[in-house]
């Protein structure tokens, strides 16, 4: 009988999160619905995030939130990879955003999204809000935890949020960051090529992809700004994914989200020799194997594993015979 490589590959310690390599962001619900319109032509390689911060007007937090329930809980939602952002710890209306969303579509929600923490304190506050009303909800599965870093605070607790229970992804959140420079870092550092080169930007980016990496959690690159130029879009993601380890990326339009994905694909060639290399490890029962002159073991296996999923989450066509073993029951 043939071992899966989830199975035998991460005994005792925590798998690296399996995420499409895009995060898109939609706000209003004809955006929303659009974006679910897309997601169903592409397939699973993007996630879909319904703003409840920046998407709902002031005094109307309650009904955008039941709105995003709605988008989540319908009919349009295939794939089951639609989150939401929430309120920031300020503001008056987060713990009433959790109750809304989880109680009304916790068990269809991919994650929730905190923005602007100041402090790892701050997402430990959040996220024990949320476990207490899905247990008010009786969810049985908690819901994964995506934390933005676009404070001082959080970028000097980067290490402890990304170590918290429950947080998946590390996302960078690099307007608010350059803003709260109050003004010593210049507007170019928002765009390319000045998100890439401005020393405090690269020093931020750099730490939250390690602390996320790290600590087992995917790190995700801030928006570009460019909406129609394909070729600087997928620049920017290639810079984020090769550069500075982003293995996931914001998009505000749906005209950046195959140049992203595109970016963060996996060369063929690999794809072709992790499949052959792990075929060949499962047929050994996940022993040493000897593939193309070279020694691979559990070490190796666990990276070309990591890899097979890249792939497969960013619309790859695997092999044949790695599809059907590794993937052939996926949904």
């Amino acid at each position: 009988m043939h071992l899966h490589p989830a199975e035998v590959l991460f005994a005792g310690e925590k798998p690296f999160p399996a995420l499409p390599a895009v995060d898109h962001y939609a706000g209003a619900e004809k955006l929303m619905q659009k974006a679910l319109k897309l997601q169903q032509e592409l397939g699973p390689v993007f996630d879909i995030t319904c703003d409840c911060e920046d998407g709902a007007q002031a005094g109307a937090e309650a009904e955008h939130a039941r709105v995003v329930v709605e988008v989540v809980n319908g009919a349009d939602n295939h794939f089951g990879r639609v989150g939401a952002r929430i309120h920031d710890i300020t503001h008056p209306h987060w713990q009433r955003d959790l109750e809304i969303l989880v109680g009304g579509a916790g068990r269809r929600l991919a994650f929730v999204t905190l923005p602007k923490v100041r402090c790892a304190a701050d997402a430990g506050a959040q996220i024990s809000a949320l476990r207490r009303v899905e247990a008010a909800c009786k969810l049985v599965r908690p819901l994964p935890v995506h934390v933005l870093i676009e404070t001082h605070g959080a970028l000097r607790d980067a290490w402890e949020i990304a170590a918290l229970d429950g947080v998946e992804s590390l996302d960078f959140g690099l307007m608010d960051f350059v803003s709260a420079h109050h003004g010593a870092i210049p507007g170019s550092a928002m765009k390319s090529p000045g998100q890439f080169e401005h020393p405090l930007i690269v020093r931020a980016k750099a730490d939250i992809a390690s602390a996320a990496l790290a600590n087992g959690v995917v790190p995700a690159h801030n928006v570009t700004t460019e909406l129609q130029d394909v070729a600087v879009i997928r620049h920017d993601a290639e810079r984020a994914r090769r550069e500075f380890g982003y293995l996931r990326m914001w998009s505000i339009h749906p005209n950046q989200i195959l140049p992203i994905i595109a970016a963060m694909q996996p060369d063929f060639s690999e794809v072709e020799e992790a499949g052959a290399i792990l075929v060949a490890a499962q047929d050994k029962a996940w022993g040493p194997i000897r593939h193309n002159g070279r020694l691979h073991d559990r070490a190796s296996y666990r990276y070309y594993w990591e890899l097979l999923q890249r792939a497969r989450h960013t619309g790859v066509e695997l092999p044949g015979d790695t599809r059907q073993r590794f993937f052939a029951t996926a949904a």
